[in-house]
C-alpha cells in the first residue's frame, strides 16, 4: 500500500513538473553531440586541370551545446553552439582515388526559430524549425598529393582555402521531458550551402555542400 502511495505521489510530481518544461519563458541549456554529412556536387577544378577534376567533402563530427528560449509555449529560438568540425577533402571524377587532397575546419553558426507541436504539459514533442547558417571555413591545409597534381613543389606547396558563405537550414526534431527540468533532444538538419574552394596555383572550384547534420543533446532548464 505505501508503495502505491509513493508511486503515486512520485508520477503526480513529475506530471506536475513537466507541465512547464517547454512553456513560455523557459531557457534550456544543453549539450551534445552532432555530425555533418556534406552532400557534395562538385564542379570542375577550372583550368589548367585534367578535365573533370572534382572534389569531396567528407562527414565530421564534435561536440555541440547550444540555448533554446522558449518565447510561447509553442514558438522557440535555439541557437547551436559547437566546437569546430574538421573535413576531408577528397578527390572525385576523373581524380577519384587518388586519397586526401587535404583537410579544412568547418563552424557552422545558425539561429533557428522552431515551431513546437502539442501542449507545454506533454512529454514528447515534435518539432520543425527554419533558420539562417553561417558556414565559416578556416585553417585549410593541403597535402603532398594536391602538389603533385597542381604543379607544386616541396620547396612550394600547393595551398588551398574555402570562402565562408550564408545558407538556410530547415530542422525536424522532437524533444522528450525526462523530469521536470531534464530534457533529451534529437534532429536532423538540412543547410542549403554553397562554396567556392581557392589554391594558390590560381585554380578555383565551386562546391555545393548542402549538409545533412544529426544532433542529440541533453537539456537542462533554467
Amino acid at each position: 500500500m505505501k508503495t502505491k502511495i509513493l508511486f503515486g505521489a512520485f508520477a503526480a510530481l513529475i506530471a506536475c513538473g513537466s507541465a512547464f518544461a517547454q512553456s513560455a519563458g523557459s531557457i534550456v541549456v544543453y549539450g551534445g553531440a552532432a555530425q555533418i554529412n556534406p552532400q557534395v556536387e562538385s564542379g570542375d577544378l577550372t583550368a589548367p586541370s585534367l578535365a573533370g577534376t572534382k572534389v569531396d567533402v567528407k562527414k565530421a563530427t564534435s561536440f555541440v551545446g547550444g540555448i533554446t528560449y522558449y518565447w510561447t509555449d509553442n514558438i522557440s529560438i535555439d541557437l547551436p553552439i559547437a566546437l569546430p568540425f574538421k573535413h576531408d577533402v577528397v578527390g572525385a571524377g576523373a581524380i577519384d582515388g587518388v586519397g586526401k587532397l587535404g583537410t579544412v575546419k568547418s563552424l557552422p553558426m545558425t539561429l533557428l526559430a522552431q515551431y513546437r507541436f502539442g501542449e507545454a504539459s506533454s512529454a514528447f514533442r515534435p518539432f520543425i524549425g527554419a533558420g539562417v547558417t553561417y558556414g565559416y571555413f578556416f585553417k585549410p591545409k593541403a597535402t603532398a598529393v594536391l602538389s603533385g597534381i597542381t604543379g607544386g613543389t616541396p620547396s612550394n606547396p600547393t595551398t588551398l582555402s574555402m570562402k565562408s558563405r550564408f545558407g538556410t537550414t530547415l530542422e525536424l526534431g522532437g524533444a522528450y521531458n525526462v523530469t521536470k527540468d531534464w530534457s533529451a533532444s534529437l534532429s536532423v538538419t538540412k543547410t542549403f550551402i554553397k562554396t567556392t574552394g581557392s589554391l594558390s596555383t590560381g585554380q578555383t572550384i565551386e562546391t555545393t555542400l548542402d549538409p545533412v547534420s544529426i544532433k542529440f543533446g541533453v537539456g537542462y532548464r533554467f
